[in-house]
């Protein structure tokens, strides 16, 4: 068997539930106007604000009343949390990451109308933009008992023009981030494949951050697998 046919077969086997402790997670973002100055491709631009103290979510949308939305991310003992809360809501849980948010239900139509925002320890920390019915957001915090194997990336630009994107991690006991790719392109969609994944030990962010000569919608991906210690 090819490499490549074997990576699929393990792939189809993890996701189905057949690899003991093991699982996959595939983290999409898009940043609507990246700039000269280097953001986090997210929904909401600009760098992203961890949370520095665990507390419930608020979850708010003017436009999307009666909705309903999944909250995802990691509890304040860093085990992976999803709730589910109703526009204008609060979670019972308290949250130290949030890393996705996803529509439910919808009384009245089949995406959310306008902008839907998670909020937690005093600000945005997830946005849904309207008609996405998803957020997207290229970061992630692996949970505790967990390592991650980074096995695949890939960004992308709206225009033809330079951009960089630099993936980032850091141990939350020591707060700083390195630097663990840099990737460059003028317009061309890049894909890079991992032949040794990277190792992420627990409790670790990880983020893509892109900048651009002028202003544009920039995208990243990246595949984690994930095995319980």
């Amino acid at each position: 068997m090819a490499v490549s046919q074997y990576l699929e077969h393990l792939g189809i086997q993890i996701a189905s539930g057949l690899v003991i402790n093991t699982s996959h997670i595939n983290k999409f973002g898009f940043n609507p106007a990246c700039s000269s100055n280097l953001e986090t491709i997210w929904d909401s631009g600009g760098l992203y604000n961890y949370i520095e103290t665990p507390g419930p979510a608020t979850v708010a949308g003017a436009s999307d009343t009666g909705a309903v939305v999944s909250v995802q991310g990691l509890d304040e003992n860093y085990d992976f949390l999803t709730e589910s809360v109703s526009v204008g809501g609060t979670t019972t849980n308290n949250f130290i990451r949030v890393f996705r948010l996803r529509l439910e239900s919808h009384p009245t139509a089949e995406v959310n109308s306008g902008d839907i925002t998670v909020t937690v320890d005093g600000a945005v920390r997830a946005t849904m933009l309207a008609g996405k019915g998803q957020s997207l957001m290229a970061l992630y915090t692996i949970p505790r008992r967990t390592t991650g194997y980074l096995v695949k990336f890939q960004g992308s630009i709206e225009k033809n023009q330079e951009i960089i994107f630099k993936l980032f991690s850091r141990r939350i006991d020591n707060g700083v981030f390195n630097l663990k790719g840099q990737f460059g392109s003028f317009g061309t969609p890049i894909t890079y494949d991992y032949p040794v994944p990277l190792l992420f030990k627990e409790k670790t962010d990880i983020e893509v951050r892109a900048l651009v000569g002028a202003t544009a919608g920039a995208g990243a991906i990246f595949d984690l697998i994930l095995v319980r210690n």
